[in-house]
């Protein structure tokens, strides 16, 4: 399947989710593969999430989890977590979130 494939099957999926009320219909189509990979984790499910990995190299995908997903620390504290474990491999799930969220929000008051 093609990166465009994917990307259009991953973005139906989230306007059934509702999860562009706030996004008109144009600005949608030409939506940043950040907040694609963001969406993504936040509101579909794992066969979703692993498409993510065939069309985006394994390093961007941590890099928008890192930025956007860890800050929301205690709100994603459980997905984080799984996130953590199961596609990050991380030995220490709980130690590294909470040093990645400081590590962010020491840089936001730099």
């Amino acid at each position: 399947m093609s990166y465009d494939a994917v990307k259009q099957e991953l973005l139906a999926k989230l306007k059934q989710e509702n999860c562009f009320w706030s996004h008109n219909a144009d600005s949608i189509k030409n939506i940043s593969d950040e907040i694609l990979i963001e969406k993504t984790l936040l509101h579909l499910d794992l066969d979703d999430i692993n498409r993510l990995f065939i069309i985006y190299p394994f390093k961007k995908i941590k890099k928008v989890w890192l930025d956007y997903l860890i800050p929301r620390e205690e709100y994603l504290y459980t997905l984080n977590r799984f996130f953590a474990w199961y596609y990050f491999k991380i030995k220490r799930p709980d130690a590294y979130i909470k040093s990645m969220a400081t590590r962010h929000f020491n840089k936001l008051l730099s």
